[in-house]
């Protein structure tokens, strides 16, 4: 089981299209803060129905898209 697995099951039982999360969202659902990791394991996501779309340093978000 990957650490980043109760994030990605949050983000697949979402509904829309594309949405952004704050790094303190993300945080608070995994229980521990998001780290250059997270480049390795995004890559699981897909299997759940969504991508990363884009990273902002700068707003501290994540931005997801549904996965076609």
């Amino acid at each position: 089981m990957s650490k980043y697995e109760p994030l990605w099951k949050a983000i697949g039982q979402r509904t829309e299209n594309s949405f952004a999360l704050t790094y303190a969202e993300i945080e608070q659902i995994l229980g521990f803060p998001i780290d250059h990791a997270f480049l390795t394991f995004k890559k699981e996501l897909p299997a759940y129905g969504y991508e990363v779309d884009k990273i902002s340093m700068k707003a501290q978000t994540v931005t997801f898209k549904r996965y076609v």
